[in-house]
């Protein structure tokens, strides 16, 4: 594995799309100090709760997967939507990449998030997003229907469509782009799809002979799981291996395709057939959010350079592990996650 990733030289364009949200993160210790704090404001008629720790960060699935990606060495064109504000961030921030990034945006209103981090204790540390999603919430195929759109897709490497479960369109945009891209390597991560998941399993139910991978955490696969009407026969409790290996072999073989899960615990694959587990690393978190966007770049990267799922997943759980240990939203290199898998397994 560590030669292969290495020595890794990936020739070609991966094409990363389609959401852009400019995020702020709020951290808290506890969800009960944050609703003493509203609760003590709102009886006085309001006010404002100074000293709470909170900065903004460019955010979005495609955007953080891009990001990763150029990070780790590969060429990248992201397409996504943005208004000036929103379309000089993204210059800014990708500049460093120089030639190795391609910025295709469209005008219009990227997503607006703030996130609450709470910190409760190591065992339930949780995010919660409040999010505006703008005109992610209707990126079409007519947003990408230019010649030179199709051009860039068809001669794609690889497609990673996330973010479907914001996107109405989101059926129709992965129908889109994976008829147009025959030989590209299709990598497809829904991210929150509980209030239209019945949609979703029609979708995947639809289109799984062109998705050459399915990345879902532990909330999308339980999701699945009752969409499926799995959730009677399976245990929805995902913090045990055997449960999370039955759950994500169930699923790949009622949709006929791989997946690979990564819940709090470890990483699964499975083909329907075949389920492998690998456990995460132990890390104090720093921060609780990009890192299911870090694991998804750092597992595409682990398909393209030839991985087995085994090392495949180590590396994914490596990548991600290495990026919520630090403060900073700075994802790693390739040759960094390496050394930090050979100190640390």
């Amino acid at each position: 594995m560590f030669e292969k990733l290495k020595q890794f030289d990936f020739d070609g364009k991966i094409v990363v799309l389609p959401d852009f949200f400019l995020d702020r993160i709020i951290k808290i210790n506890s969800k009960d100090e944050l609703f003493r704090m509203i609760d003590g404001k709102t009886t006085t008629g309001g006010g404002s709760i100074r000293g709470v720790n909170s900065f903004d960060i460019k955010g979005g699935n495609a955007v953080n997967v891009a990001y990763c990606l150029a990070k780790m060495g590969l060429s990248v064109t992201l397409f996504t939507i943005a208004d000036n504000i929103g379309t000089s961030m993204l210059h800014t921030v990708f500049s460093k990449f120089g030639e190795g990034i391609d910025l295709q945006i469209k005008n219009g209103k990227h997503g607006s998030t703030t996130s609450f981090e709470f910190y409760d204790n190591e065992e339930s540390n949780a995010n919660v997003m409040i999010s505006d999603v703008g005109d992610n919430r209707n990126f079409g195929p007519e947003m990408i229907s230019l010649q030179s759109d199709l051009d860039i897709i068809n001669s794609a490497k690889s497609i990673v469509l996330t973010n479907w479960g914001s996107n109405l369109k989101g059926t129709d945009l992965a129908n889109y782009l994976f008829t147009n891209s025959p030989s590209a390597f299709h990598f497809l991560d829904p991210a929150d799809i509980e209030t239209r998941k019945e949609e979703f399993r029609d979708t995947l139910k639809k289109l799984n002979h062109t998705i050459d991978a399915l990345s879902i955490n532990e909330n999308e696969c339980t999701s699945l799981l009752k969409a499926c009407n799995l959730d009677s026969q399976l245990s929805l409790d995902l913090h045990q291996i055997d449960n999370v290996k039955l759950a994500v072999k169930s699923l790949s073989s009622e949709f006929g395709l791989k997946i690979d899960l990564h819940a709090r615990i470890g990483a699964a694959w499975s083909n329907g057939k075949d389920v492998i587990f690998v456990n995460s690393f132990y890390t104090v978190p720093k921060k609780l959010t990009g890192s299911g966007d870090c694991w998804d770049a750092a597992d595409l990267v682990g398909y393209l350079a030839g991985l087995d799922a085994t090392e495949r997943l180590l590396f994914s759980n490596a990548y991600a592990s290495l990026y919520i240990g630090k403060s900073e939203f700075e994802p790693p290199t390739i040759n960094e996650a390496v050394e930090f898998v050979q100190d640390n397994f």
